[in-house]
């Protein structure tokens, strides 16, 4: 395995840029730093992989003994959706904190939706689900009792047959 004397400067120029950039208290250049380390790392995968080869998907030829390992790249693949999420939440929290800085004395206190409501609106409010409640429990002791609709036909032609 021969590695290029320029990747692996390149590499290392990128961990240390990174690992420095992320010393540093600002969440943007603890981004920045991250990006670069993540891009390091994938280097350093890049560059253990070893010589170029043909393909692992074609078999049964005169190549097989030059087929490349296909788990340096994914490993690769690995490490960049693991960068892309780490970065996603390295921007959520840079948005929030520029959120909750824009707000001030304020903070991130929510004002309260109900102060304007007195202990009448609630006694009207549980009311009327009260009143809903003997609706439903009308309708039930009704439909039991044989006085629906379906079975009050039936019902009183049995009534008609018992005076009968």
């Amino acid at each position: 395995m021969s590695a290029s004397l320029t990747l692996v400067i390149v590499m290392a120029v990128m961990y240390a840029a990174g690992i420095y950039i992320m010393l540093e208290r600002s969440l943007t250049r603890v981004l920045i730093g991250f990006l670069l380390v993540g891009n390091a790392t994938n280097l350093l995968i890049f560059i253990m992989s070893g010589r170029p080869g043909s393909s692992p998907i074609v078999t049964g030829t005169a190549l097989d003994e030059t087929i490349v390992d296909p788990l340096p790249q994914v490993l690769m693949l690995t490490a960049i959706v693991i960068n892309f999420g780490m970065t996603a939440l390295l921007l959520a929290l840079i948005y929030r904190s520029w959120w909750l800085a824009q707000l001030g004395d304020e903070g991130d206190t929510l004002t309260d939706e109900h102060a304007a409501e007195t202990s009448a609106d609630s006694e009207v409010t549980f009311r009327s689900s009260s009143d809903d409640e003997a609706a439903v429990q009308a309708s039930l002791d009704a439909s039991e009792d044989g006085s629906d609709d379906d079975s009050g036909s039936t019902g009183s032609s049995d009534q008609e047959a018992g005076t009968r």
